[in-house]
């Protein structure tokens, strides 16, 4: 029998749905009243983020649920552990840079992605320090300009695999728990999504409700690998198609369509890419391009890892500090190529008169097959499903896993003994918890309804996939157990 974790010691991922969903809904603009850009002056912008994330793991003391950066600092001899120290620097040196560059009359810009599982861990580990200073740069009001955070999924999941009535719940977690932190007028900011793994679903029904989701939960865009999407007749975006806000459009099997904005990242190498800040060196390559009557500057996209890799450890804190002193002392801090953040510029552009609704339109890749097979006239669960079997038979370079940062690598095949428990614990979850919610919303303020959900997240966290069958696919199993414990 494992001991149930105490509600005081449970993360902050639910019971607060109703006033999150007022914060968050919030049209009030972000950027656009305190940002120094006029685009009318700018060439072209480059947009860096930072993604961190830590795994929830069953390895502290008796099999407590811990983070894998504690348990790095507890076990320093074991492979990279001894990186551990530098990590958490990681985490917290934004909190550094930024205020250090601004007091220096620089005009620096970095989007910030950090799991759910992360934040847990850096509290549970009592890292005041990390959080503080993360604190300063979201908090201070003479920072916001300069600091945008992401949402994304509380545990790291891949949203291709994860049970579609887990992926709202994941991202209103993710909102409870950084509102939890850093405050409701901090979450208020919060207006673009960064997917685990850049990964993009491309069954129809699964994009679909992942944009619903999304756009219910109050975000304006998303970010997106460049391959993982497609224009609509199925051909790869053009080049400088890139560089500009694009529409995506999902339409699921009962024929209903749902779009949203998107950025793209570009591909390449990414932690090299961000340490080296190279999107401002391939920005100043760039100039306005027009959309409707409009023309406006093109954005470089781009995120790596914020702690992972000997560039990003020792080289971005260089070249991070030095691009920016580099454009404020040829005096084009506001003007040429500078450094935007994405709502920032979506707030800039939209309101010098572009229209969202202009944007070129795009689909999730591989979906124009789909659609070829289908009668966009009269869509039905069964012709998407036939297409979709009868392309899986004839057509060996068709799949629906999705497209990631990391396509040489499934995060479905060989998994199914991580797979298969994942999708039968959500299966429980909600066999116990939907209807009782439905009747009473303050069902998720329940101690019994917390720690059953934590656990059906833990188990969808990626990284029990991507290392491989061994120790993390251990922890799934195990993890598995205890939710299943819970929701006997």
């Amino acid at each position: 029998m494992t001991a149930t974790i105490s509600q005081a010691n449970l993360p902050n991922i639910c019971g607060w749905e109703t006033e999150i969903s007022l914060v968050t809904n919030s049209h009030q603009p972000v950027f656009l009243n305190t940002s120094n850009l006029n685009i009318e002056n700018i060439n072209a912008g480059f947009a860096c983020a930072l993604h961190m994330h830590q795994p929830t793991i069953p390895a502290g003391i008796n099999g407590e649920l811990i983070s894998n950066i504690q348990h790095m600092f507890e076990h320093p001899h074991d492979g990279d552990n001894h990186n551990a120290g530098v990590f958490a620097w990681c985490y917290s040196r934004i909190g550094e840079f930024i205020p250090d560059l601004v007091s220096q009359g620089c005009n620096p810009r970095i989007m910030l992605d950090y799991s759910g599982n992360l934040l847990w861990g850096l509290g549970q580990m009592q890292r005041e320090d990390v959080i503080n200073n993360l604190k300063r740069v979201t908090c201070e009001v003479q920072y916001q300009p300069y600091v945008e955070w992401m949402g994304t999924m509380w545990s790291h999941a891949v949203v291709p695999s994860t049970p579609i009535p887990d992926i709202k719940l994941h991202i209103q977690a993710w909102q409870h728990h950084f509102a939890s932190i850093f405050g409701e007028d901090a979450l208020k900011r919060v207006k673009g999504f960064s997917p685990p793994e850049m990964h993009l679903p491309n069954h129809p029904d699964t994009l679909f409700e992942y944009v619903k989701a999304l756009k219910e939960c109050g975000y304006k865009w998303l970010m997106v690998q460049e391959h993982s999407v497609e224009n609509l007749d199925g051909s790869a975006l053009p080049h400088d198609q890139k560089y500009i806000p694009n529409k995506l459009t999902a339409r699921n099997s009962q024929g209903e369509i749902i779009s949203i904005t998107v950025l793209i990242k570009t591909q390449g190498s990414d932690t090299k890419l961000v340490a080296q800040m190279q999107p401002y060196f391939e920005a100043k390559t760039k100039n306005k391009q027009q959309i409707g009557n409009v023309n406006i500057p093109s954005l470089v996209t781009q995120i790596a890892d914020g702690e992972n890799g000997g560039v990003m450890m020792n080289e971005f804190p260089r070249d991070f500090v030095r691009i920016y002193q580099e454009i404020r002392d040829s005096g084009g801090n506001n003007t040429g190529t500078v450094a935007m953040n994405g709502t920032e510029y979506l707030e800039l552009i939209e309101a010098a008169g572009i229209n969202p609704e202009d944007y070129p339109e795009v689909q999730a890749v591989q979906q124009h097959k789909i659609w070829q097979h289908v009668n966009l006239d009269k869509v039905t669960p069964e012709a998407v499903n036939n297409a979709i079997q009868e392309l899986k038979a004839n057509d060996h370079q068709f799949h629906i896993d999705g497209a990631s940062w990391t396509n040489d690598l499934s995060w479905v095949k060989g998994y199914e003994n991580v797979l298969e428990p994942m999708n039968k614990l959500s299966a429980m979850f909600h066999a116990k918890f939907d209807k009782l919610v439905e009747q009473d919303a303050s069902v998720t303020k329940r101690e019994d309804y917390q720690e059953a959900l934590l656990y059906n997240f833990l188990v969808q966290t990626s990284c029990f996939r991507y290392w491989g069958q061994g120790t993390w696919t251990d922890y799934a199993r195990e993890l598995y157990r205890r939710g299943e414990e819970l929701l006997k």
